[in-house]
């Protein structure tokens, strides 16, 4: 099983720069990170349960996950694609979109770099401002990011029968 060490945060004044790389091919890490059965299963913290999941994936199509926490309040995220090239990357904006949240629109670029049958996932996220990029690192964001890679690991590993 992967573990958080696995993955590499950096953060500049108003970005974060996630590396990970995973051991299945390119075209599979691109279709599980874009396909609602997959995604349904990893992303997001461990304790929380995804009650909705809807992706249109095209130029111009919407997502929107919402999350419940152990506590049951609720976390609602959307965006926007504005690139898709597959298997290539995809660039997306997203909002956490609840009251009292940062309600900031960040810009998501997400890379999938073939390594020999491996894939490096590089992700990008521009918080627009050094402010934004604070508030959202107050609200658990780098403990959601790195227990989602860890599920994402765990799903690629079972959908290539390991």
């Amino acid at each position: 099983m992967s573990t958080q060490s696995d993955s590499r945060i950096e953060s500049t004044a108003e970005e974060l720069v996630i590396t990970r790389v995973f051991d299945a091919p390119r075209d599979l890490v691109f279709e599980a990170s874009t396909r609602t059965a997959h995604v349904r299963q990893w992303w997001g913290p461990r304790d929380f349960t995804m009650t909705v999941c809807e992706i249109d994936l095209r130029l111009g199509g919407a997502y929107r996950f919402v999350h419940r926490g152990p506590d049951g309040v609720e976390y609602p995220f959307k965006g926007e694609y504005r690139e898709i090239v597959p298997p290539v990357g995809l660039v997306y904006t997203q909002i956490l979109d609840m009251s009292g949240a940062s309600d900031h629109e960040l810009l998501v670029t997400v890379t999938f770099d073939d390594r020999d049958g491996a894939t490096l996932l590089t992700g990008q996220l521009d918080f627009g401002s050094v402010e934004n990029r604070v508030a959202a690192m107050e609200t658990g964001m780098e403990r959601g990011m790195a227990e989602s890679l860890d599920r994402f690991a765990e799903l690629l590993a079972a959908l290539q029968g390991g």
